[in-house]
């Protein structure tokens, strides 16, 4: 096997050998040059306001190449040829062949499709069942092929790139008698595709099972997943063996879809002929509230229909009101449910950003002036940092002392902090010095030199390293305005921005979001993708940290519209890190995989490691760092962060000790007093991360410490605030970048007035309590309110919930995609002889064989697990239209563990399947759907 050289490494030590967790992910690879590329003109510098780039790399400086370290240019058509390639993204590798024996494509994960291109088409899979490598520490739904479609007779030397949208791509294949394009994407369960020279034809893995043929329209079933085929009308398959092909007549286009079921086959019919021909992301941010609309253009190759059908990933349909079909596909990520509309949209709180947090009387000035002078009278607080992710990494460091020492009158402190940083910048932001940036005209992006990661030879990792240059580009704008000045330095610091965030789709100079993808909710890492694995992001926190940099550096520099691209970079990537990476509803890792958060995601899954150790610490902490005013998003889940805190714990044999600094930061999130208590009794004697300080650490812990965690239930409508809880006060934050005072309205109706270019807070009473302390008293009855809640509100509108289908398998006392209702912080004592009760109506409409089922959960503290379930038995369901009700009189079917007293505790509700091939419905929001817990006050 040869290795992968690690895509991510940026913590690795000089001393540390090869990556650990790289046994885990190791995918075999060949490797072969694929021949020099032109030779560069002759170097020209490029302005850019007081700055300068260059458009030729440094000598002994590599652009983008093979493993071999070949020079390679971007794989694209004559059509594309042009238009700035989105590297890092999850069809990467059909741009940048990174191995020179494969010309055509990696896995590519779509979800739920999978896909690879070969000579002969493109490969689809829709992998289903999970696979636990690497003694437990991954999960993988590895693209397997189910079919691969193309043309009779193709034999392409190669694939490339030929279009693409925000998450669809249209791959080519041209073999000199036959052109093949197939348009693929992100939640579509078609493949659109058109091509000439041959009839289309369709390989299947093993002889697949028809259970519809209808002349152009064809239902087979292969290892155990159902396929549509659609030919033109008039059109006709046919079946030999393994290979289906049907002649296109005068027309040259047909698709495939993958069914959720047999019986959605009239469903998937209509859409089959409205081809995708783009995919476009709208976002707004008003009021506190981030909403995005997603939106797919469709062409009507035959008829006037021009709908679709899109698979929505946890992270959006949990954030969306529009309707959803009973449909649902298996992921990596969890349930996806299909809408059958060509748009959608998402509607989230918007996750403020500070550029500190505020004063508080728990600061011990003093002591905090102590820290600040070990930083700011460090003899090179530079020290080792010459590279880009180092250089950034010591940016960050001095960027978060800025406003500390602000915050406590330390003028001098903060104007040589400022100083330092000035400095550094403007060597990195002036060519023809010892480290500065070069623009590659071939790939369209910027590159740092010294280089480090990958940044240069794989495009990696761009998002990581310049958002530590874009936050203390920020930070410097607050306190000096004139410096962030286009015609200043403040055009240097909005390449770096077109480079990894560029929010206009028109700039010929560099892509649309380089490394966000917008439908799966986060960044990517690699710039080549070419991993059997698909892409891969370690830090989610580092992109984080490039999107609070945009809010912060838009709204230091009046660019608005900016800022509220970095709150919608944020705000949807912290959902995807919710569940993605920390999986805090416990429904997106398998069952079978035994961690409560991954280092890394991958296209295929996720792995509990990172690329270069398997130090636990590291592993939870590379998800955390830096922690910045722009990290407050993560006390959206405290009872994930406590898991992870005791799961790092668990592993790690004990408390943490190397990323101290990071971890008490993080449980602080969660809470604030046991983390002050762990700074208080090991503050000596340790070593800060390189990213951290004392001064920072001392002032994050006693801060959170005295105004309690952020309360994320409340947003203001200003994108720099926050909110802040502690004993039933609420702590209101906001800073005001503009030249005038402003009002800044929360959405509890708190309002708080801020002078101009100033922080100012506020209190008011709200709030939950401390972990720890009494939760809110709830009582005992619940109803179950569409959207996965129990509530103890009366008058919430009536409506119904899909309960997926069984897939024909006996579920029986085993959720199987279930529909899940909860609500947390519940306080309550066992009431003795009482037992849980429910009250559900139930319809299977005219399905036969269905039966639904209800485990009911009891986590007594809130932590995650689940002290008590109790699993009844199924209720069958009759094949007649018309609401049925179940209750617990069926009687339990299996309980396990013991009820307690719950103190902040959570309790769950699931309902599946149990039987049958359908979905089926369950009301909510009326007395008849009720759950009745054995507690009283």
């Amino acid at each position: 096997m040869i290795e992968v050289l690690p895509v991510r490494t940026s913590l690795l030590r000089a001393s540390l050998s090869r990556p650990a967790a790289a046994a885990l992910l190791a995918i075999a690879v060949a490797a072969a040059g694929l021949g020099p590329a032109a030779a560069p003109a002759a170097a020209a510098t490029i302005p850019a306001g007081s700055g300068s780039y260059t458009d030729t790399r440094p000598a002994g400086a590599s652009g983008p190449t093979t493993d071999t370290g070949a020079p390679v240019t971007p794989k694209l058509t004559a059509a594309a040829r042009d238009k700035p390639v989105p590297t890092n993204d999850w069809w990467s590798s059909l741009a940048y062949q990174r191995y020179g024996d494969n010309p055509y494509s990696t896995p590519m994960y779509g979800h739920p499709l999978t896909y690879r291109a070969k000579a002969s088409g493109l490969e689809v899979g829709y992998p289903t069942a999970p696979v636990i490598t690497g003694d437990g520490r991954q999960y993988e739904y590895a693209h397997r092929a189910d079919l691969t479609v193309g043309l009779s007779g193709l034999d392409s030397p190669d694939t490339k790139a030929d279009a693409w949208s925000d998450w669809t791509v249209t791959p080519y294949w041209a073999d000199g008698s036959r052109t093949f394009r197939a348009t693929i994407g992100h939640g579509m369960p078609f493949v659109y595709a058109k091509g000439s020279g041959g009839d289309a034809r369709v390989t299947t893995a093993s002889a697949p099972t028809v259970f519809a043929d209808d002349g152009n329209v064809l239902g087979i079933t292969v290892a155990g997943h159902h396929y549509a085929l659609f030919a033109p009308t008039g059109g006709d398959w046919n079946v030999s063996g393994s290979t289906i092909t049907a002649g296109l007549g005068s027309k040259d286009y047909f698709s495939l879809a993958v069914l959720p079921s047999t019986d959605a086959l009239a469903t998937y019919r209509k859409y089959a002929f409205s081809f995708v021909t783009g995919s476009r992301v709208a976002w707004q941010t008003t009021g506190g509230t981030v909403r995005a609309v997603y939106t797919l253009t469709t062409e009507a190759k035959e008829g006037s229909e021009r709908g679709t059908l899109q698979a929505l990933y946890r992270h959006q349909w949990r954030n969306t009101t529009d309707p959803l079909t009973p449909y649902t596909y298996v992921s990596p990520r969890g349930t996806m449910k299909v809408r059958e509309s060509a748009s959608f949209t998402t509607s989230q709180k918007n996750n403020g950003v500070l550029p500190a947090l505020p004063a508080s009387g728990g600061v011990d000035r003093a002591r905090l002036t102590g820290y600040l002078d070990e930083v700011a009278g460090a003899a090179d607080p530079f020290s080792g940092a010459s590279d880009t992710y180092w250089t950034g990494k010591a940016l960050g460091r001095l960027a978060q002392l800025v406003p500390v020492a602000d915050q406590i009158g330390r003028t001098a402190t903060r104007d040589k902090l400022l100083g330092l940083m000035k400095g550094r910048l403007q060597e990195w932001f002036t060519a023809g010095g010892a480290s500065g940036f070069s623009y590659d005209k071939d790939w369209k992006t910027l590159t740092g030199h010294p280089a480090s990661y990958g940044s240069d030879t794989e495009l990696n990792d761009h998002h990581f390293h310049y958002g530590y240059y874009v936050y203390a580009a920020a930070v410097i704008a607050q306190y000096d305005p004139a410096w962030a000045a286009d015609s200043a330095w403040g055009a240097m610091a909005g390449h770096l921005v077109r480079d990894t965030a560029n929010p206009s789709r028109t700039d010929a100079a560099y892509p649309f979001l380089r490394g966000f993808d917008v439908y799966a909710g986060h960044s990517w890492a690699s710039g080549h993708q070419g991993f059997a694995a698909g892409n891969n992001q370690e830090s989610s926190s580092e992109s984080v940290n490039l999107s609070a940099a945009l809010v912060l550096w838009g709204s230091a520099t009046g660019d608005t519209s900016l800022r509220d691209l970095g709150s919608y970079l944020l705000t949807t990537e912290s959902e995807a890190i919710t569940q993605y990476w920390f999986d805090a509803d416990q429904q997106v890792f398998p069952a079978s995989f035994g961690h409560d958060t991954v280092g890394m995601v991958w296209g295929s899954g996720g792995a509990y490691s990172t690329w270069w150790t398997a130090n636990p610490e590291e592993i939870h902490g590379i998800n955390v760092l830096p922690v910045t005013g722009g990290s407050l998003h993560l006390a959206r889940e405290k009872a994930a962060i406590r898991r992870n805190i005791a799961e790092m714990e668990r592993e790690n044999g004990g408390p943490a000790q190397e990323w101290r600094d990071l971890l008490w930061e993080f449980e602080s999130l969660a809470d604030p007093a046991a983390a002050k208590a762990k700074w208080d009794a090991g503050n000596t004697g340790y070593t800060p991360e390189q990213g951290e300080s004392r001064a920072h650490t001392y002032h994050w812990l006693a801060t959170l410490d005295s105004l309690g965690a952020p309360d994320t239930t409340v947003s203001g409508d200003l994108p720099t605030s926050a909110v802040f809880a502690k004993n039933g006060t609420r702590t209101y934050a906001a800073h005001n970048y503009g030249s005038t005072a402003r009002t800044v309205t929360f959405s509890d109706g708190k309002t708080l007035s801020v002078p101009a270019r100033s922080t100012a807070t506020g209190t008011g009473a709200g709030g939950g309590p401390d972990p720890g302390e009494p939760g809110p008293s709830t009582g005992n009855t619940f109803r179950l309110a569409s959207g996965g809640v129990l509530t103890t509100a009366t008058n919430g509108p009536a409506g119904t919930d899909t309960l997926a289908s069984a897939d024909g398998v006996n579920r029986d006392g085993t959720p199987y995609r279930p529909t899940v209702y909860e609500i947390r912080k519940v306080d309550g004592k066992v009431a003795p002889g009482a037992a849980t009760a429910f009250r559900l109506r139930v319809d299977a409409g005219r399905t036969v064989g269905l039966a639904p089922q209800v485990r009911v959960g009891y986590d007594l503290t809130g932590d995650g697990s689940f002290d008590r379930t109790e699993t009844f038995r199924y209720f069958a369901t009759d094949p007649v239209a018309g609401w049925e009700e179940y209750t617990q009189a069926v009687g339990v079917r299996e309980a396990a563990g013991s009820l307690g007293d719950l103190r902040n505790g959570t309790v769950r509700l699931e309902i599946w399947n149990a039987l049958g091939n359908g979905a089926s419905q369950v009301q909510t929001g009326t007395d008849a759907a009720v759950l009745r817990i054995p507690y009283g006050e």
